[in-house]
């Protein structure tokens, strides 16, 4: 893989209300430098879930320019040239992932939407901070990966075996 920094990242969801949110915030302070992240949705909310604004201000990132939004301002004209999409939406709650076109390289990292999370206000911040810490693991061994030496195929098998990731989740 070229070595131009930064490396332009999409995260997709159908919601775009909290996992490609908190991804996007993560990799945006995590990787300043190094990579540029955006998050989208396929059918947006059109407002970020307050559970996720709340667990990512308590972390002290900064979250005032996140908006829930569709992945159409990322297929237009002047948009960003993208590297990297990585899907979050969950296959086991027979979700629809958004497939997207073009040329970056994409990878599914599934996990359960917090933002559906039922129960009781401790349980829900749990919901939230299970998907905080999956991603943020995802994220660590993605910006870890020795870009530079890898073929187009060995990158692609390594971030799929990213996704393919079984961390536990609590259960209240």
């Amino acid at each position: 893989m070229a070595a131009r920094e930064p490396l332009n990242v999409l995260f997709l969801c159908t919601g775009n209300s909290a996992r490609s949110i908190i991804a996007e915030a993560i990799m945006n302070r995590e990787g300043r430098g190094r990579f540029k992240a955006w998050s989208a949705g396929s059918h947006p909310k059109g407002e970020v879930s307050p559970h996720a604004l709340s667990l990512l201000e308590s972390l002290h990132y900064r979250t005032e320019a996140l908006r829930s939004k569709s992945w159409d301002e990322f297929a237009s004209p002047g948009a960003p040239r993208l590297d990297f999409v990585f899907t979050v939406c969950d296959d086991a709650a027979a979700e629809v992932c958004p497939i997207w076109p073009g040329q970056p390289m994409t990878a599914h990292w599934g996990m359960p939407d917090p933002a559906a999370a039922t129960g009781s206000p401790s349980e829900i911040a749990l919901a939230f901070a299970d998907a905080y810490r999956m991603l943020n693991n995802r994220i660590s061994l993605f910006m870890n990966l020795p870009m530079a030496s890898l073929d187009r195929l060995s990158l692609q098998r390594r971030l799929d075996e990213i996704g393919e990731r079984r961390e536990a989740v609590h259960k209240a």
